[in-house]
């Protein structure tokens, strides 16, 4: 890790994102060996991935834009006490987040579960999917006009 510039803005930083939950790696599936070069911290609000040897990349992603998880375990998986969890997010750089053959999965999948509703409800986010909706229903919302710009009657 680099060294801080300015300590008393990263501390706050560092308190912004909230208690540590989980600190996790990918693993190798022979095994479950932590040998690989991608760390997962999760907390209160906030998610971050570090990937790389010589070149690291960290990215975050805020608890409230994630607004769905799942989990599979393929047999081999499920041997070696791993699972896949699968995040999906409205974030800018990462849509979907992926997290490989980790240890605990079904508790960080929960946990992740009800920490992106807590985030979500504490800043009164609203999420603005159009359920439902083709691509047809949003110009004739109105009952006034279809695709094509025809006034309905």
């Amino acid at each position: 890790m680099s060294k801080v510039a300015n300590p008393e803005q990263f501390a706050h930083s560092e308190e912004a994102k909230g208690e540590m939950r989980y600190r996790e790696r990918s693993r190798w599936l022979l095994f479950g060996l932590p040998w690989t070069f991608t760390k997962y911290e999760i907390r209160d609000n906030d998610f971050t991935i570090v990937k790389g040897f010589f070149t690291v990349r960290e990215n975050d992603c805020y608890m409230y834009k994630i607004s769905d998880v799942e989990i599979t375990r393929s047999l081999m998986q499920r041997m070696a006490g791993l699972s896949t969890i699968v995040l999906y997010t409205s974030d800018v750089t990462d849509r979907t987040i992926v997290m490989k053959n980790i240890k605990h999965g079904k508790e960080i999948k929960d946990f992740i579960l009800q920490a992106s509703e807590s985030a979500r409800i504490r800043r009164r986010t609203v999420s603005m999917q159009n359920i439902g909706f083709g691509a047809g229903d949003i110009h004739d919302v109105d009952g006034m006009d279809d695709l094509d710009g025809h006034i309905d009657n």
